[in-house]
């Protein structure tokens, strides 16, 4: 039941250090690992908040912090471990975890966009549910394949591209943040040549692939493979779908892939969404009449 912060660069190393938590009993804490030359305290507050004892990081990211570390006294107070070492013979000794449903699984910082995060404790059948719920609405099966860039430190990153493809059992390629931010192409050229069919991203990243991607590199894609293109974490603009849909539609892209969704890190992820390959309904309201019921 302690808790332990996982400050570790997108990859397999979090991937792992999450799952050991998970057989440890140990309520893991995802944070975004601290860039160069930034302050540690957003990492402090996260640690003091959760009542962390423990930090799992790697070699390069607890060089990082080192110098930092007496500007957060509290931080110098934890056990700081890098995990890139493993002992041998580990797999031989591995037991059943004493885990149930009620067994809290992993604290779920918020973004923080309207206020401090703020943490949301997320239990082993939050997971299962959830997860339930979004094979149930993507329509996912194991012939399912997804292309992931997003951050493994947010709900759609570590549910949607990490928890969810281990819950249904189908494969998974996963992207840097960075990667896909530096050139919007790798994501599309990985959904193109992986044959993705799942995939997406708050609305932003649609839009930077609008204004990014050349029409060279148009000719080099084939995204008749990506059946559910999902939307959300931030409000969904139709402008978006259709700018979109109409540069991508001449390399096979299908606005029926749209699937536009809403989701809070208080609800582990996935709150509501559409019909898995129909067209996305836009409608519009008038938002003075909606706060008066009508």
């Amino acid at each position: 039941g302690e808790r332990a912060l996982l400050l570790y660069p997108p990859g397999l190393e979090f991937i792992a250090g999450f799952f050991g938590c998970l057989y440890a009993d140990v309520v893991a804490v995802p944070v975004y690992p601290p860039r160069r030359n930034r302050s540690l305290r957003r990492i402090q507050a996260i640690a003091d908040d959760a009542g962390a004892k423990v930090a799992l990081t790697t070699d390069m990211v607890l060089n990082r912090v080192e110098p930092l570390i007496d500007e957060t006294p509290n931080l110098k107070q934890l056990t700081w471990l890098a995990t890139c070492d493993v002992p041998q013979g580990m797999d031989e000794r591995w037991e059943m975890p004493d885990v149930h449903g009620d067994t809290m699984a992993f604290l779920q910082y918020t973004s923080g966009s309207t206020g401090t995060p703020k943490g949301v404790m997320l239990t082993h059948a939050n997971l299962v549910h959830n997860c339930a719920l979004i094979a149930h609405a993507f329509e996912h099966t194991r012939s399912a394949f997804g292309v992931f860039w997003l951050p493994c430190y947010h709900d759609m990153g570590l549910i949607g591209g990490i928890l969810q493809p281990m819950y249904v059992g189908r494969p998974n390629i996963l992207l840097s943040p960075m990667s896909f931010l530096q050139k919007p192409y790798r994501w599309l050229s990985a959904i193109s040549r992986f044959r993705g069919t799942v995939s997406g991203g708050p609305n932003f990243a649609y839009d930077l692939c609008v204004e990014k991607v050349e029409p060279e590199q148009i000719k080099n894609l084939d995204l008749s493979c990506w059946e559910l293109a999902f939307n959300g974490a931030e409000p969904v603009r139709a402008e978006t779908l259709d700018a979109f849909a109409e540069k991508f539609e001449p390399c096979g892209f299908r606005r029926e892939a749209f699937y536009p969704c809403f989701g809070m890190a208080e609800a582990t992820l996935i709150i509501s969404g559409g019909y898995a390959c129909e067209l996305p309904v836009v409608r519009t309201f008038e938002a003075a009449s909606l706060t008066t019921g009508r």
